[in-house]
């Protein structure tokens, strides 16, 4: 079964979230505490990311002509509006804020990244699921943390995760006809040092150091394809 990864990568999530929300009555100060811990090794991890990249000029070309395509498409506000939209069906057991933050922050930590795209490639071309199995119980820890301070909005990103994944396994057979291995290879490092430095702001987010509009810059991984595509050719 194709999408048997995906399909248990966003079960992990689901999982974790609901465990999470066991913890959602510790003291505000550990959850603080705790929400920092977290930012600060999420940033660590993109760093790591960041520096997987063969060619900066690439990197920063992609951030800098994806921020600016994002913030053109307001894609952060379309994030926040989608979660508010949730939040109001949920009327006053929600908590404000709660569920857009928790949604957002955690669909761009399990979307961005590069063990997305090879367990998924992987899925489709193999039918071999152990990349997204492990990315899944990764992803399903991060969620009872995440979810345990940030809300039960966590639950809600693997919606995107599974179209994601998803739509990659789905296609794999294509991507690979169309695509030489030697240029799908330099896209995943690039993808995955773009994502990186998305990863890393958002460490920095949660840890309440910076207030990085992440969203805006996905672009970006969009960005990272076309312009592999135009300088393979050449290498």
């Amino acid at each position: 079964m194709v999408l048997l990864g995906s399909l248990l990568n966003a079960l992990f999530i689901v999982i974790g979230a609901l465990v999470g929300r066991i913890f959602k009555n510790i003291p505000e100060s550990m959850q603080q505490t705790v929400l920092s811990i977290i930012g600060l090794v999420v940033a660590l991890l993109g760093i790591q990311m960041g520096l997987e990249s063969t060619n900066f000029i690439l990197l920063i070309v992609s951030l800098i002509i994806g921020a600016v395509i994002g913030e053109w498409l307001n894609l952060e506000g379309k994030f926040n509006r989608f979660g508010q939209w949730i939040e109001s069906l949920f009327g006053k057991r929600a908590q404000k804020g709660t569920i857009a933050e928790g949604f957002v922050t955690a669909t761009l930590i399990f979307v961005i990244g590069s063990m997305g795209i090879l367990g998924a490639l992987d899925s489709g071309l193999r039918n071999d699921h152990n990349i997204l199995i492990t990315k899944g119980i990764i992803d399903g820890f991060m969620s009872i943390i995440l979810s345990s301070t940030l809300g039960i909005g966590v639950i809600l990103s693997a919606i995107p995760v599974l179209l994601y994944q998803g739509s990659i396994a789905l296609f794999a057979g294509v991507i690979s006809t169309y695509i030489p291995s030697e240029a799908l290879d330099l896209f995943i490092t690039e993808m995955t040092a773009t994502g990186g430095i998305m990863i890393m702001a958002i460490g920095l987010n949660i840890a309440g150091l910076t207030k990085i509009r992440i969203a805006n810059l996905l672009p970006a991984i969009l960005m990272v394809g076309i312009l592999v595509a135009i300088i393979f050719p050449f290498q």
